[in-house]
C-alpha cells in the first residue's frame, strides 16, 4: 500500500496515522519482512498486524554477477512466474532496472522478453519488492540505492495503476525518498498512460522510438499502428518538465535496419523542436530473431548527425551482456506455463494522491 492507502487501512481500527510511517520506516528504510520486528509499535498491534496483513517477499531464484559488476536477480512469484531485475553499480550512483510485467505484449522485434509473450501484470508489492531487495543488499554494503527506472520486464504503462502505486512508495519520505528526477519511466509510447502519470508523478521518461518513419517503426514495434510517431512526439513535447530537464529517446540501432545516416538525418528533423535527449543503444543479442548490432563506426556515424543537428545524443554504454543483462535481454530463466492473457491497451487510471 502506498502511504494514504495504508493510513486509511489503520484509521478504520481506529489508529492514528502516524502509525502508518512507522510501519513504512520498518519496511522500507530497515527492511523489516515481520511485523514482529517492529518494536515500537505495541505487542497487540503487531499481533493485530500479523492477523491480517503481510509483507510479501518473492523467492530469489539466483543472482548472476557480470564481470562488469551489474547484477541479475531473477525472482520466483507466486504463481510460479519469474522476473528478473538489474543492478547497475556506476561511480556515484546505484541504479535498478526493474520489471512491471510477466512477459510483455508489444512483442517489439528486438526484445527478448515481449518474444516470450505476456504473462500477467505484476502487484505493486512485486513490483516494490525488486527495490526492496535491492536496497537491502546494497546496504550490507554501506551503499543505498540512488536511481530506479522502469525499463525491465513489461511495458510499465499496460500496468499503470500498479507502476504508480509502487511510485507513490518510491517517492514517499518515509519509503524510499526518491525524487522524481532520480525515476524513470521507459515506454515504448503508451501515450494516454504517458501523459496521464506525467501530470500525476514528477518523474522523467525515456520513450522507445527505434525508427524515424511510421513504416519502418510499425515493423519493428507493433504498437506504432495504434501511436504513429507524429502523434508520439507531439505526446513528449506535452509532458510538463521541471527546468533543466529533457525527456529522453531511446533508440536500439540495428544493423542494416535503422542505423544508416539518412536514418539519423530523418530522426533529427522528427525530434526538431522537442526538449529530448536521445541515448543510443546498440541491439544487444538475445537469440532470438535476425537483428545484428551495427558496428561502432557505424554507431559514431549515426550519433554524430544528430550531434551535428544539435540534439544532446549519448551512447549508452553496454552494461551485464555476458549474464543477458543488457536492455533487451531480460526474459527470465524458469519455464512459464503456455497460458496467455491478452491486456487491455492504454489504461490510464493514475492517482498522484500518495505523493
Amino acid at each position: 500500500m502506498p502511504l494514504g492507502e495504508l493510513e486509511a487501512f489503520l484509521a478504520r481500527w481506529g489508529k492514528e496515522r502516524y502509525r502508518a510511517r512507522q510501519i513504512f520506516r520498518w519496511i522500507y528504510r530497515r527492511f523489516a519482512e515481520d511485523f514482529s520486528a517492529m518494536t515500537d509499535l505495541s505487542k497487540g498491534f503487531r499481533e493485530a498486524l500479523s492477523g491480517e496483513c503481510r509483507v510479501s517477499s518473492p523467492p530469489v531464484g539466483k543472482t548472476d554477477v557480470s564481470g562488469d559488476g551489474t547484477e541479475k536477480t531473477l525472482f520466483r512469484l507466486e504463481d510460479g512466474e519469474a522476473v528478473e531485475s538489474v543492478l547497475i553499480p556506476e561511480e556515484d550512483r546505484r541504479t535498478l532496472c526493474i520489471s512491471s510485467q510477466a512477459g510483455c505484449a508489444l512483442r517489439c522485434g528486438f526484445c527478448a522478453t515481449g518474444a516470450a509473450g505476456f504473462r500477467r501484470n505484476m502487484t505493486s508489492a512485486e513490483i516494490v519488492h525488486q527495490a526492496c531487495f535491492a536496497a537491502k543488499r546494497l546496504a550490507e554494503r554501506g551503499e543505498r540505492l540512488t536511481n530506479v527506472v522502469f525499463m525491465g520486464m513489461g511495458e510499465p504503462l499496460e500496468n499503470p495503476d500498479e507502476v504508480a502505486r509502487t511510485i507513490g512508495i518510491l517517492m514517499s519520505p518515509f519509503g524510499f525518498g526518491l525524487s522524481g528526477k532520480r525515476i524513470t519511466v521507459s515506454t515504448a509510447g503508451v501515450i494516454p498512460g504517458m501523459l496521464a502519470l506525467a501530470e500525476a508523478y514528477p518523474v522523467s521518461f525515456a520513450v522507445s522510438i527505434n525508427a524515424p518513419r511510421d513504416d519502418l517503426r510499425s515493423k519493428v514495434m507493433p504498437i506504432n499502428r495504434k501511436y504513429p510517431l507524429k502523434d508520439l512526439v507531439a505526446a513528449m513535447k506535452r509532458i510538463p518538465l521541471r527546468s533543466g530537464r529533457k525527456v529522453t529517446a531511446e533508440y536500439v540501432l540495428l544493423a542494416g535496419v535503422n542505423d544508416s545516416p539518412r536514418d539519423a538525418g530523418d530522426l533529427a528533423r522528427l525530434l526538431r523542436g522537442s526538449r529530448v535527449k536521445v541515448n543510443l543503444i546498440p541491439f544487444n543479442a538475445h537469440g532470438e530473431g535476425e537483428f545484428a548490432s551495427p558496428s561502432p563506426a557505424a554507431a559514431d556515424r549515426f550519433r554524430e548527425v544528430l550531434l551535428s543537428a544539435g540534439i544532446q545524443t549519448i551512447t549508452r554504454e553496454r552494461r551485464g551482456a555476458d549474464i543477458r543483462a543488457a536492455c533487451g535481454q531480460l526474459r527470465g530463466k524458469y519455464p512459464l506455463s503456455p497460458r496467455r492473457v491478452v491486456p487491455i491497451l492504454g489504461g490510464t487510471k493514475i492517482s498522484g494522491n500518495e505523493r
